[in-house]
């Protein structure tokens, strides 16, 4: 389906709005809306900020005022079909008199869906670009592939050197990437609301796997950490425990299968729970095993300029024999972090 050049416009700032809810709006979708006049002028604009806290549609509707009647609503998401902790939108909509609604992406959840249909019995016309509109596709990828596999979205990062080494032959690997990534990754750690590490990593690093701000601090929100254990052998005494955040230690005897973890297991109960955003922050093998079991979806390489010529591998242990067996991965996106390099994959389905 073909827009005009008004409403073309509006979808690309209704995605840059619905971005401006990353992490906020978890374990909901992020979403932008846009209402233009007849006339083709903004009169008004909004996103979803927090879960709880109004829709996009609501925010716009309220933006707009009285202009609303007779308007354009062009949404990244298909407006919500049920009642939540807020009502739906696709009522809030014909309610205001919007004369015609642009949507991006129909909503794969099926208690929300169907606010296309309600809208276009109701008389209101009704423009559905494609189910799957790449840049609403793409801002809102967290929300949607965790809505539509029923476990949460999986971020594996790591920073590596440029040969691919998480640590050197004695093991030191503090710091390979520079202040400028560590600071990226802070703010990475606020958007998702989980993170995950093997117990390899907790032996070996004793990490806290929180969350800080600019001066160090630990922020108030902060994401649940699990650990995937299958004998339980973290330390009553490991920092990972602390009261700093809440904890999962995933054993064996929870989540068994035979000797082992079912990783999979683990993160449909965390979806369960309303997690939708795994951050995988190791160790090698757990990342090598979720790869080969298809549970990631994003890889963030954070490339520092170093060569080691040996130590640890930032993955180990794979089944893949041969090259034809290889995981294909998309670039997305490269950017720059002081001297370090984040390249941005999203893996193959």
């Amino acid at each position: 389906m073909t827009l005009n050049e008004a409403e073309s416009g509006a979808l690309v700032r209704a995605v840059q709005l619905a971005g401006l809810g990353a992490g906020t709006a978890l374990p909901n979708p992020v979403v932008g809306c846009v209402l233009l006049s007849p006339a083709g002028s903004l009169v008004g604009e909004g996103f979803h900020h927090r879960a709880g806290g109004p829709h996009a549609e609501v925010v716009a509707l309220s933006d707009a005022g009285d202009a609303a009647l007779g308007a354009t609503a062009v949404v990244t998401l298909e407006p919500c079909n049920h009642t939540g902790r807020t009502g739906p939108c696709s009522r809030a909509l014909l309610a205001a008199g919007v004369a015609k609604v642009v949507v991006a992406v129909r909503d794969p959840w099926p208690a929300a869906a169907g606010g296309v249909e309600m809208l276009r019995e109701a008389g209101v016309e009704v423009v559905v670009i494609s189910d799957s509109h790449s840049a609403a596709e793409d801002v809102n990828r967290v929300w949607l592939t965790a809505t539509r596999l029923a476990r949460p979205f999986v971020t594996f990062k790591a920073g590596v050197t440029i040969d691919g080494r998480v640590a050197a032959a004695d093991g030191t690997s503090r710091w390979i990437t520079s202040p400028e990534s560590r600071a990226d990754v802070h703010r990475l750690r606020s958007e998702v609301d989980t993170m995950m590490v093997g117990v390899g990593t907790v032996l070996a690093d004793d990490p806290l796997l929180t969350v800080r701000d600019a001066e160090g601090r630990p922020v108030v929100r902060q994401p649940l950490r699990v650990v995937i254990d299958s004998p339980g052998r973290t330390p009553a005494e490991a920092k990972v425990r602390n009261a700093d955040a809440e904890t999962l230690i995933a054993t064996a005897a929870e989540f068994g299968n035979g000797s082992r973890v079912d990783v999979a297991a683990v993160l449909h109960e965390l979806y369960r729970r309303g997690r939708r955003h795994v951050l995988l922050e190791g160790g090698p093998r757990l990342a090598t095993a979720m790869l080969d079991e298809g549970l990631v979806d994003e890889i963030l390489f954070y490339v520092a300029p170093l060569v080691l010529g040996s130590g640890r591998s930032v993955l180990d242990g794979s089944a893949v024999g041969t090259l034809a067996d290889a995981h294909p991965a998309q670039l997305r996106a490269v950017d720059r972090f002081g001297p370090d390099v984040r390249l941005r994959y999203s893996l193959q389905p």
